[in-house]
Order: C-alpha cells, then structure tokens, then sequence
C-alpha cells in the first residue's frame, strides 16, 4: 500500500511538471500583495506649509505643475547621500566621451532577450516555482560582485577610496575606560 501512493505521488509530481510552459517568462522575483488595500509606501504626505517672508517674492501659479510643499523622495535621497540634484543634466561631454567609440542603439532590446534567455535557462526549482518562492538571488549568485574585494583590489592598487570606510588598520580605537567615572574625555584618551 505504501509502494503504491509513493507510485501514485511521482506520478502527480511528474503531471505537475510537465503543465509548465516552456514558453512563458519566468518571474525570479514573486512579490505580491495579498491585500486589496492600498500600497502604503507609494503614500507620501506633504512637507509643512510655511509662510514666506515676502509673498511678492513667490512664483506665479503654474495649473498641473509641482507644488512647494510637493515631496521629492529622489532627490532627498540624493542630497542624504551628499549629491546634488540634477547634476548630471550638463554632462553631455561626458556622454560624447563614453560613446567615442560608438554605441549600439539597440542595446536595450538585445539585453533584454538575453535575460529572457537566462531566466529561461534558470526558472528555478520545481517547488520553488509552485510555491511562489523568490529566484532571483539564486539565479544570479555567479553575477555578483564582491564589494569588499572590489575595494580591496582598489586599494591595492593604490586608488583612493575617500567615500568607502577607511581601513580597519587606520582606525583608532579608543582605549577602554579602566576608572571610576564615566567621561567621555577619559574614555577616549
């Protein structure tokens, strides 16, 4: 009886495998909401209304075009990380550089059945897919870089790195607190 339900569930394994399409695109990433409510994090309240100094001072009314108090979550970000917004518009030498040696206009297409491809060849595990699991990192483990040894061979070869950590080697590290009070002079001399 045990031999025949072990028959019994390779077989449904097998029906289970064989109704998957070869020709549909694998989703790697399965992240989904089971909520029918709205997506929380797309919701971005207002800055805080303020009263200029000199309200003749203010721009003229512009009907569907941004607003003071509009948030700019990417520009935030970029200022927390010590950019500046919009830098980048004025690089057109820059590009003409990149491109010196030409550029293929079709390269995102081409990038694109080439991923098809990969995702095709690395769908993920049978249990994986029925579970709605999430590939993706599996998938592209041999692609991923480093950083750690990337900034090592940086430093090796004698690049500067000012925005990276420096070296533990370099760091002074404070001396513990061997007293009887708790300064903060005393514990860091």
């Amino acid at each position: 009886m045990r031999k025949a339900g072990l028959v019994l569930a390779g077989v449904v394994l097998m029906a289970l495998a064989s109704c998957g399409s070869r020709d549909r695109v694998p989703h790697l990433m399965n992240l989904r909401s089971t909520t029918n409510g709205p997506d929380e994090f797309a919701i971005l309240p207002p800055k805080s209304l303020e009263l200029p100094p000199d309200l003749a001072a203010l721009p003229a009314p512009t009907p569907g075009g941004a607003n003071l108090t509009d948030q700019h979550p990417k520009d935030d970000a970029i200022l927390a990380l010590g950019g500046k917004p919009g830098a980048g518009a004025g690089d057109a030498a820059l590009v003409a550089y990149a491109g010196r040696h030409g550029t293929d206009p079709n390269i995102r297409a081409s990038l694109a059945a080439e991923d098809l491809a990969f995702r095709k060849k690395h769908p993920g595990r049978l249990l994986e897919r029925a579970f709605g699991l999430t590939t993706y990192f599996d998938a592209y483990r041999a692609s991923w870089l480093d950083q750690y040894k990337e900034l090592m061979r940086w430093r090796a070869a004698g690049v500067p790195t000012p925005s990276a950590p420096p070296p533990a080697s370099s760091v002074d590290q404070p001396k513990l607190n061997t007293g009887g009070t708790n300064s903060e002079q005393k514990f860091f001399q």
